[in-house]
């Protein structure tokens, strides 16, 4: 529909161009029949006589034939619509010299006529060549008096009334151009607004139909005029012919019918079909006098509750950060003491096993406190290309030096092809480095060594680049994988709870996922999905560490 709408207001100026120049040619034809008939007819017009007839004769016809060529030719016309009037009109200023040469004495009829002809050039021509074809009009019709005037007799008065319509012609087309640049002016002004308004109803479609709000216009008979995609969702996706609101969504129907006569709106949730969120309707009147239209607006209460929990949460990042602030010095200071008593010689064991105690209890809630500070001060992600078969082999020479792993594996796996990724790479350390060491921690087998591989890989030939962390432990129940990336939530006496959802938001600042999946004949994977980068260099040989 819209872009018929559009087709037609680009097609709209030539169609008024076509119209005018074919009425022009029309008149320019009955002119024609005009003039054949004051030259061929004089018995039955008394007052005309022919001084010159041959002249007249030959140019009302050929002034007849010319004018039948150009009605045929309209269309062709408009192709070089400029020098096609001034042709016309050169043609038109001709014939009325030659046939007010022909009658005898002149006739004010003919430059009368004329005079038509030079108007409605000049509101189709630009002014400068108006002006031209308006002086060459004024000399046509001047220079057959001022022939007759010397070489027969005829009075002046003859002379001096062609001057005037010659003065008249100029003037005439001087008027009718400025009224012609303010014609195609407005003309184009309002296909501008045309084109603006077209635009903007269809980025205003484009954005109804996007909003995640569900949104129905509905008359007073309860059909369906307009529904976009969250509300066809919402409703449980109808079928196109299904109009009738009664039909579609029985409860919205008796909700709207309720509205329309108590005025009263039910604020309860309620779910238009199976397997569909539960929505608030509310409604509205198009305008204040209009009650036959009203708007329905579904609001889906899952992302209403999506919203304020992210409320919540961002006010309790913020509140959690200024009292991990304030809890820091004084743990420092617990923890310090709690150094000296464990140093003291003349402490009993049981004393030192509470020292013990206190110190691993505040190991731990400083853990929470550094891990609560990093949430809340999470420098901007800045992505980068980079070779995740290399970076994962330097991963690993990294991890192993800097950590006693003991009986326990860690190795790299990589791919016979270069794989190109983009993302932060301080990011990807800190989000890497927490999954390997969770892996090693918690990913053995009970009195076994841990095994755990970092894995570098493509999805498939033209997947996005995957980053795996592997072991071969016991593996996480199903209930458990369903909440491991909720914040706090931890199954560790000494676990934060925070560390698998700071991985998570961290990849998401790169523009990358983490998910968990679970290994077949035990174990568990952690998978980062990266974003490929734009360039894929060359292949080089894989290699395993």
């Amino acid at each position: 529909m819209a872009e018929r709408q559009a087709r037609r207001a680009s097609d709209l100026p030539g169609d008024i161009t076509r119209r005018e120049l074919y009425f022009f040619n029309l008149y320019r034809l009955l002119e024609a029949v005009v003039y054949t008939g004051l030259v061929f007819s004089p018995a039955a017009v008394n007052w005309i006589k022919l001084s010159h007839p041959t002249v007249g004769h030959v140019a009302s016809l050929g002034y007849l034939a010319a004018a039948l060529v150009l009605l045929f030719l309209t269309d062709r016309m408009r192709r070089n619509m400029n020098a096609s009037i001034g042709f016309a009109l050169t043609l038109d200023s001709i014939a009325a010299s030659l046939v007010l040469f022909s009658i005898a004495g002149g006739h004010s009829s003919i430059p009368m006529m004329l005079m038509v002809n030079v108007g409605v050039s000049a509101l189709l021509l630009p002014f400068r060549q108006s002006q031209v074809l308006a002086i060459l009009a004024a000399i046509g019709i001047v220079l057959p008096s001022v022939f007759s005037q010397l070489f027969t007799d005829v009075s002046e008065r003859s002379v001096i009334e062609s001057t005037l319509f010659g003065l008249a012609y100029i003037a005439v087309a001087a008027l009718c151009a400025h009224l012609g640049r303010q014609m195609r002016e407005t003309e184009a002004l309002a296909e501008q607004r045309g084109v603006d308004l077209l635009n903007l109803e269809q980025v205003n479609d484009l954005i109804i139909r996007r909003m995640k709000t569900g949104v129905l216009l509905v008359n007073d008979a309860n059909h369906i005029l307009r529904i976009n995609e969250s509300a066809w969702h919402l409703m449980g996706n109808p079928s196109p012919n299904q109009r009738d609101l009664g039909q579609v969504a029985p409860e919205l129907s008796r909700r709207l019918y309720h509205w329309r006569h108590s005025g009263r709106l039910d604020q309860n949730p309620v779910a238009l079909a199976a397997d569909v969120p539960e929505v608030i309707p509310r409604f509205s009147r198009m305008s204040p006098n209009d009650d036959a239209h009203v708007l329905i607006f579904l609001d889906d209460t899952s992302l209403l509750s999506r919203r304020a929990e992210e409320m919540t949460l961002s006010s309790l990042g913020r509140l959690s950060a200024s009292i991990a602030h304030e809890i820091r010095n004084p743990l420092a200071a617990i923890r310090y003491s709690a150094q000296l008593l464990a140093e003291s010689e003349s402490m009993h064991e049981e004393d030192r096993r509470l020292v013990e105690i206190v110190n691993n209890h505040c190991t731990r809630a400083n853990e929470v406190v550094e891990n609560i500070l990093q949430l809340s001060r999470r420098e901007r992600s800045r992505p980068e290309s980079i070779d995740l078969n290399a970076w994962a082999l330097s991963f690993v020479e990294e991890y192993k030096q800097n950590n006693d792993l003991g009986q326990d594996h860690l190795r790299a796996i990589t791919q016979n092809r270069q794989i190109e990724a983009m993302v932060d790479p301080q990011h990807l350390q800190q989000v890497v480095w927490n999954l390997v060491q969770n892996a090693i921690r918690y990913g053995r087998e009970p009195g076994a060594a841990a095994r755990v591989v970092l894995v570098a890989r493509l999805a498939s030939d033209k997947g996005p680049p995957l980053l795996e962390v592997v072991d071969r432990g016991p593996g996480i129940p199903a209930k458990v994988a369903a909440q491991i990336f909720d914040p706090f939530y931890t199954t560790s006496e000494y676990g934060t709870g925070l560390g698998l959802y700071l991985a998570r938001q961290m990849c998401e600042s790169s523009q990358a996922t983490l998910e968990y999946v679970p290994v077949a004949g035990g174990g568990a994977c952690f998978r980062i999905t990266l974003s490929p980068a734009a360039v894929v260099g060359a292949r080089t040989p894989g290699k395993a560490n």
